[in-house]
């Protein structure tokens, strides 16, 4: 346990130093247990993964806040909380809120396609696409955006009319289902 504790704080630093790996091993550790606290708050799927995205969202962008005297699953679990109420008071009284995007988002590098972007792109195009259609629709949508339209994370963003941070958590997410499927898939 005091050895895994090290590995997310080691994690952390690196994410806080902006290194893109270290979100995405973040968001994989923590996914399954922030999803599974909104599901059993909303009931819905679809919303539980909406709220999920923007947990991971708003905590990389506040990632350096974050006390390392405390336990990252419970800071996310309070981020979570916290979009939760928001959420459920805006949908209550059907008010609109604007709120500045955050600047950290934009923090984190939009670089060249890393090696896992080049084994996606590498893949037999037909294979893919089948895979991809496997996908949420939402998901296929931002894995086309940034595959096969090519857009930065700004353009996405315009596009779907979302905060640049949602924007890159559903494509890590995207990433890893999609990477999922088609491990599945070859060991058929």
């Amino acid at each position: 346990m005091v050895k895994k504790t090290k590995d997310i704080l080691a994690t952390i630093h690196k994410a806080k130093k902006g290194e893109e790996t270290s979100y995405t091993l973040l968001l994989n550790m923590f996914w399954k247990d922030i999803y599974r606290f909104l599901y059993s708050k909303t009931n819905d799927e679809n919303e539980a993964e909406d709220l999920t995205i923007r947990t991971f969202a708003k905590a990389f962008d506040k990632i350096g806040s974050f006390d390392e005297n405390y336990e990252f699953k419970t800071w996310l679990i309070s981020i979570a909380s916290n979009l939760f109420i928001d959420h459920f008071r805006k949908r209550k009284t059907e008010t609109i809120s604007i709120h500045k995007e955050s600047t950290a988002a934009h923090k984190i590098k939009d670089e060249e396609p890393t090696p896992a972007d080049k084994l996606i792109i590498e893949q037999n195009l037909a294979e893919l696409l089948a895979y991809i259609k496997q996908l949420k629709p939402h998901y296929q949508e931002i894995i086309n955006l940034r595959f096969f339209q090519e857009m930065s994370y700004k353009e996405m963003a315009a596009t779907l009319n979302e905060p640049m941070s949602n924007i890159k958590v559903k494509l890590l997410r995207a990433k890893k289902l999609l990477a999922e499927i088609i491990n599945t898939s070859n060991t058929k």
